[in-house]
């Protein structure tokens, strides 16, 4: 039943990638680490992670440099197993069966690791913004790989549920970690779109099911978000395509197929919108 809520809340997608901090209110955002994101939307996983390696070697006590990292080797995983497709835009229903591939157990290695050196470094950073965040991105893209890769989904809501929290507790003190709202946006909608007994059991296990409240968050991410604002958009898309709204699809699509000519998913979808008889996607989200 949980299978197809499970997304990144961090991604939160997982679910993900970054935030706003403190010190970008006033400068400009690290420009290693942007690249290093720019680099993982369009697929660019050995060069995204080598941005994050770089970034780390000069800067050892940033909690977000593994974290993303570990975000990199998260959305690598994703695309090699097509995640993202069959998660989202599915239209062949033969399509995840497949695709079905074995997650490989090295790359889980290495994202374990980059999520304990994360959390090792917030944690020696107590109350901090970016400590916070960086746990907040960790519980996200754990929760991800959990449900998405592993299946194992009831885990995945609780982790999902307790980066939200975490998410809610940090945008309190920190109302411009605009990136940080993506984790109420990805539980609420997500959530909303099941019937509605399964919505009931789900507020009775603590997760949150306001639609119009996610698609808030989500805008909100997507128009004053930074290294998230990506995701937040595609993640608009769906819902305007689940709504029928395809002219929003039509024009968040083509924003992102610009910004990342190098990752076809964004393409092929907006691509799809082109074709006659188009209708709203059909995977495993409804």
């Amino acid at each position: 039943m949980l299978r197809t809520i499970i997304l990144s809340s961090s991604l939160l997608a997982a679910s993900a990638f970054g935030v706003l901090t403190a010190e970008s209110l006033s400068e400009a955002p690290p420009a290693t680490l942007e690249a290093g994101y720019g680099q993982l939307y369009n697929l660019q996983f050995a060069a995204a992670h080598q941005t994050f390696q770089d970034w780390q070697r000069n800067h050892a006590d940033d909690p977000l440099a593994p974290a993303s990292d570990a975000a990199q080797y998260l959305f690598a995983e994703f695309e090699r197993m097509h995640i993202l497709q069959s998660e989202f835009f599915t239209h062949d229903q033969h399509f995840f069966t497949d695709h079905k591939l074995a997650p490989d157990p090295q790359v889980k290695q290495r994202f374990e690791e980059a999520l304990a050196s994360s959390r090792r470094l917030a944690a020696q950073q107590p109350g901090t913004p970016r400590a916070e965040f960086a746990a907040v991105l960790c519980d996200g893209l754990e929760s991800d790989y959990t449900g998405l890769i592993e299946k194992r989904y009831a885990a995945a809501f609780t982790q999902m549920k307790a980066g939200r929290a975490r998410a809610e507790r940090l945008v309190a003190a920190n109302p411009t970690y605009y990136d940080a709202w993506l984790a109420v946006g990805v539980e609420n909608y997500m959530l909303s779109v099941k019937p509605a007994p399964v919505r009931w059991l789900l507020r009775m296990s603590g997760g949150q099911t306001d639609k119009s409240l996610g698609l808030e968050k989500l805008r909100l991410t997507a128009e004053k978000g930074h290294y998230l604002a990506p995701f937040a958009r595609l993640l608009l898309a769906v819902a305007a395509l689940r709504d029928g709204h395809t002219d929003e699809a039509r024009n968040l699509l083509a924003g992102l197929t610009r910004e990342f000519p190098q990752n076809p998913l964004y393409a092929s979808e907006l691509k799809r919108l082109a074709a006659p008889g188009s209708r709203p996607a059909e995977g495993s989200l409804p």
